[in-house]
């Protein structure tokens, strides 16, 4: 049985390396917020159980048994967050610090009850992929909004969701996957975008989003409607 807090590593340790192969401990201890010795001794640990490949000053790597690890855990996690958010009305803002207690306990079979009462479901509450039960995962092909020029619309794909603050101001505008919206205007000089958003009037509803927040919502569906 692994700890919770290797597990924690395990899931850490796949998160990062989507975004840039090999994790140094330095990156690793920063993004858990502990000390580098401790990152140090918890791969030590997980190398004995071949669940990672670590070598002195050239980062970490999951083996195949570490990975598959990860996933399971990302499943609990991101399985919990709909099925906190649907059926019981959790704030999309307050799912992610309540799954990351209950992730590490739940049985195989009440992960598969969730699974067959939500749908089987391939995106949580923030539009983070799902893996499936074999630790498939479906990458899509999103952009960052700040990447978006004037006159461009789009739908929300994904957005972060370790910031409640930034969900609950997302969410005064309605800004959740599946929202549509067309860029207006971009303020000069790393500005703040103002957008349109698609409502069920013929008006949409604007709002100005400054660029930090920008960097945190992804999207799908990007097309040209007008010239730029």
């Amino acid at each position: 049985m692994l700890t919770q807090a290797a597990e924690d590593y395990l899931k850490s340790i796949y998160k990062l390396q989507e975004k840039g192969g090999k994790v140094s401990t330095g990156v690793l201890a920063q993004y858990l917020n502990v000390k580098p010795a401790s990152v140090t001794g918890m791969l030590k640990k997980l190398k004995t159980m071949n669940l990672v490949n670590h070598e002195r000053y050239q980062g970490v790597t999951l083996t195949s048994a570490g990975k598959a690890i990860a996933l399971e855990i990302i499943r609990h996690h991101r399985l919990l967050e709909l099925y906190l958010f649907r059926a019981l009305g959790v704030p999309w803002d307050s799912v992610h610090e309540e799954a990351e207690k209950l992730e590490h306990v739940i049985s195989e079979d009440v992960e598969a009850r969730m699974d067959e009462f939500l749908g089987y479901p391939t995106t949580d509450p923030h539009g983070a992929p799902i893996p499936d039960k074999n630790g498939v995962v479906t990458q899509k092909a999103y952009f960052q909004m700040t990447t978006l020029h004037k006159g461009q619309s789009c739908v929300v794909a994904e957005v972060s969701d370790t910031d409640p603050a930034l969900l609950r101001h997302l969410a005064s505008f309605n800004l959740y996957p599946g929202t549509a919206f067309r860029v207006l205007d971009i303020a000069p000089f790393e500005g703040p975008f103002t957008i349109e958003i698609a409502t069920e009037n013929e008006e949409g509803q604007q709002a100005i989003l400054g660029r930090e927040v920008t960097k945190h919502i992804f999207v799908a569906d990007v097309q040209d409607t007008e010239p730029t």
